[in-house]
C-alpha cells in the first residue's frame, strides 16, 4: 500500500527545491549591470560629436564599475523616462544626478548619496534685488518638470508662471530665448553650461544657494527589490571614497567640496 503522507512530502519537498533552483536561477550576480545615463548635465555628464560620454556621473559609474570588477553597460536615457525605464528593466541602475526625495522614494529605492550641490535662480543681471516670491510674482520660471526644484517652485511662488521643460539645458536655453524671466538649477549647471558660455553673457546668479529635495543629497536609483545591488554599489560607493578615487574624480570637474555630508 502507498504511504500517501510520504508521497506529499516528498512532492512538497521536490517542488520546493524546484522553487529554490528556478530562484537560484533568476538571481542575478550582478557581474554584467547596465546604467542609465543622461548627456545633457554638464558637467555631469555630457556627450561628445563622436557620441562619447563624459562628466563627472559617468566617472562615478566607471569607478563604481571598476571597483566591483563589473562589465556595465551605459545607457543613454531621456530624463523624463529615467524612472520608468529603470522599472521595465531596460537598464539596473541610474546615476545622472538624481536628487533623492520621499516623492521618489515612492518609485525607486535610493543608494547613499554621492554627491550634493545646491540649487540656484538665473536671470538678467541686476532684474531682481532677490529671488523671493514677492519678487518674481507674475514672473516665469523655467525649471525642469517632475523634479525637486519644480516642486519647491509649486510650493512656494504660487504667484509665478512656470515653464517645465525636459532637461537643465533647456531651463537656460528658454532663458536666454526671453521665454523665462528666470531660471532655476544646479548652482554647478547653471554656472558651467550657461553663464561661463557665450549664450550667458549678461545673465547672472540671483540670491544665496537654495537647500530643495530636503537635503538628502544626489543617488544612485536602484529598481525596489534589488537590495543586492544597492548594498554593492553603496559598498563600492564607501570604497572610492575611502581610497581617494571619488575626490580625484571631483578634482577635475569642481573647485569646492561636493562630498555629502554623511560621508566627510
Amino acid at each position: 500500500m502507498v504511504n500517501t503522507r510520504k508521497v506529499l512530502t516528498a512532492l512538497a519537498l521536490s517542488a520546493a527545491a524546484i522553487v529554490a533552483a528556478v530562484c537560484h536561477a533568476q538571481a542575478p550576480d550582478w557581474k554584467k549591470i547596465r546604467i542609465g545615463v543622461e548627456g545633457n548635465y554638464p558637467p555631469f555628464s555630457q556627450i561628445a560629436p563622436n557620441g562619447d560620454l563624459s562628466g563627472f556621473d559617468i566617472d562615478i559609474a566607471n569607478a563604481i564599475c571598476a571597483q566591483l570588477k563589473a562589465e556595465c553597460t551605459l545607457v543613454k536615457q531621456e530624463w523624463d523616462g529615467m524612472i520608468p525605464a529603470l522599472n521595465v528593466k531596460k537598464f539596473d541602475a541610474i546615476v545622472a544626478s538624481m536628487t533623492i526625495s520621499e516623492e521618489r522614494k515612492k518609485a525607486v529605492d535610493f543608494t547613499d548619496p554621492y554627491y550634493d550641490v545646491r540649487s540656484r535662480w538665473v536671470a538678467k543681471a541686476g532684474a531682481f534685488k532677490d529671488a523671493s516670491p514677492e519678487s518674481l510674482k507674475g514672473k516665469k520660471i523655467a525649471v525642469i518638470r517632475n523634479s525637486p526644484r519644480a516642486k519647491f517652485v509649486a510650493d512656494n511662488y504660487k504667484g509665478s508662471d512656470v515653464l517645465a521643460v525636459n532637461k537643465e539645458t533647456d531651463v537656460y536655453m528658454e532663458l536666454a530665448a526671453g521665454r523665462a524671466d528666470v531660471g532655476f538649477g544646479s548652482s554647478v549647471v547653471s554656472n558651467e553650461a550657461f553663464l561661463k558660455k557665450p549664450e550667458g553673457k549678461g545673465y547672472a546668479q540671483v540670491g544665496p544657494l537654495v537647500e530643495v529635495g530636503g537635503g538628502l543629497g544626489v543617488g544612485i536609483a536602484i529598481r525596489k527589490g534589488d537590495d543586492a545591488l544597492r548594498e554593492k554599489f553603496n559598498g563600492a560607493l564607501k570604497a572610492i571614497m575611502a581610497n581617494g578615487t571619488y575626490k580625484k574624480l571631483a578634482d577635475k570637474y569642481f573647485d569646492f567640496d561636493v562630498t555629502p555630508a554623511g560621508a566627510k
